[in-house]
């Protein structure tokens, strides 16, 4: 019998989903541990700090299969109705042990009962990336508004940190370049949520995203758009 010949690209897939499992009961222990630490705050800022980097490679490890299902045609949108509120919370839930320890103050501005139809799980993990990046380099403060304009939804994410470098605004957001790989600004956070947006379409309409800085806190806007 003929031996099949094993694919790279297949193995490093069930890879990352292997190594998102695993990363995913580490959070959760972390979770557990920190539930029943009482009055030791060093300790807690340790796990703080353990956690918001178990989460960051995480992120990264979803946006890699993100992108290797792209690159194999396989990336299929489950696309219903789901309330922004509760998408909000979710994201405030998952980086609450770190929001804490680091007194930050976390804010948002939804209308009651605004729904819209994403695929919750890439537009959480892409969120979720956003605001991991936001809590790391924000002062004190994160505001998340979402609002309809012109049919379309647009979710903000706002910090008071020192905005967005002029290298990062003026980069096309759909691209990385290989001198970026090699110096380690791949961008694929931006690459991974302009993919993510772009894949949900509505009557030729495409989603997007935006970087500026100034806004409400005076720092870097993420701005996610989707008709």
């Amino acid at each position: 019998m003929k031996e099949t010949e094993i694919d790279f690209s297949t193995v490093l897939g069930a890879s990352m989903h292997d190594m998102k499992n695993s990363l995913c009961m580490l959070l959760q222990s972390i979770d557990l541990i920190n539930e029943k630490i009482d009055h030791d705050n060093q300790t807690r800022a340790e796990l703080a700090q353990i956690h918001y980097e178990i989460a960051r490679v995480n992120s990264n490890l979803l946006q890699l299969l993100a992108l290797y299902k792209n690159n194999n045609k396989n990336f299929p949108l489950n696309v219903e109705e789901h309330y922004i509120d509760e998408l909000v919370d979710e994201l405030w839930a998952k980086n609450e042990m770190y929001i804490d320890n680091k007194q930050i103050t976390c804010t948002c501005d939804v209308e009651e009962e605004l729904a819209w139809f994403f695929d919750l799980d890439l537009v959480s993990n892409l969120l979720n990336d956003i605001l991991v990046n936001a809590l790391r380099y924000t002062k004190s403060k994160i505001l998340i508004t979402a609002k309809i304009v012109d049919k379309v939804l647009e979710i903000n994410i706002y910090d008071d940190g020192n905005g967005y470098p002029d290298l990062m605004l003026n980069s096309p957001t759909d691209k990385m370049s290989s001198t970026n790989l090699i110096n380690n600004r791949t961008g694929l956070g931006l690459y991974f949520a302009n993919l993510i947006a772009n894949a949900h379409e509505t009557n030729n309409l495409r989603g997007s995203i935006e970087l500026n800085n100034g806004g409400l806190l005076g720092g870097s806007i993420f701005t996610l758009k989707i008709p």
